[in-house]
């Protein structure tokens, strides 16, 4: 129970005991007819008595309570992440991942970047070597708000250039879906497939990855609406590091 809860139950303690007071009188413009009514009275008089003495015991326990709450040094603040555990699991790890991605916290996820490799950014399920921009540890902590605009590669079906921010490559390559929350969830296994070349394992050969996947949103499109995001890890002194954040869907 926190403070201000506190305060209010010995507010309303307080009112109980006042109201319990003021119902244990009886009123001169009421006076009691005959005995059994004095008697009554006093019965209820009794107990009014009773009660007033249990609720100020619980009141001097609250306040109690109150003081040493008042007193108690402020709780610390949540730490920072320090990354990626040595001897977790890929599937702990990535879902350490996805919750950081899930609220764009890029200032946290640069310490399960791999320090040498860096991220590669791969907005459809073919992974381009050459051509799929890396990002290093180094630079997430700017990525989100940056106004800098950059090739991520070609939209599938016109080829067009896909010239974005980090902020709009996020919200169309990366978190299209709720992956933090997916229907399926494959260890090193291939779920989603469309007509492009899923070549995560040969040009991840040391890698390992976990595939957050949804099915499909809207039945008219019998599942060719659906989505992944696979996160690709790689061990790096004993833990799974990023390497790769790849987003899948149908493609032409």
């Amino acid at each position: 129970m926190n403070g201000n809860r506190k305060l209010l139950t010995v507010f309303i303690l307080i009112m109980a005991l006042s109201l319990a007071g003021c119902a244990g009188g009886t009123s001169e413009e009421n006076p009691p007819q005959d005995n059994s009514e004095l008697e009554a009275l006093q019965e209820q008089i009794e107990e009014k008595d009773a009660e007033i003495e249990s609720l100020a015991t619980e009141v001097s326990q609250l306040q109690e309570e109150l003081n040493e709450l008042q007193a108690a040094p402020p709780e610390d603040p949540v730490p920072l992440s320090t990354g990626p555990t040595p001897g977790a699991s890929l599937l702990t790890t990535a879902m350490e991942v996805i919750d950081l991605i899930e609220d764009m916290n890029m200032s946290d996820l640069d310490v399960y970047v791999h320090p040498s490799k860096g991220v590669r950014f791969t907005p459809y399920d073919y992974v381009d070597l050459q051509n799929d921009i890396v990002i290093q540890a180094a630079q997430f902590q700017n990525l989100v708000n940056s106004p800098v605009v950059n090739n991520w590669g070609e939209f599938d079906g016109t080829g067009d250039p896909i010239n974005m921010t980090f902020d709009d490559y996020y919200d169309r390559f990366i978190y299209d879906a709720d992956f933090a929350n997916p229907e399926i969830i494959g260890n090193n296994y291939k779920i989603g497939t469309g007509n492009i070349i899923n070549n995560v394992d040969t040009e991840y050969p040391n890698g390992q990855f976990v595939e957050f996947h949804f099915t499909g949103f809207d039945p008219q499109y019998e599942g060719m609406d659906w989505r992944s995001l696979k996160l690709v890890f790689e061990d790096y002194n004993g833990a799974w590091h990023l390497v790769g954040i790849i987003h899948g869907e149908w493609t032409i």
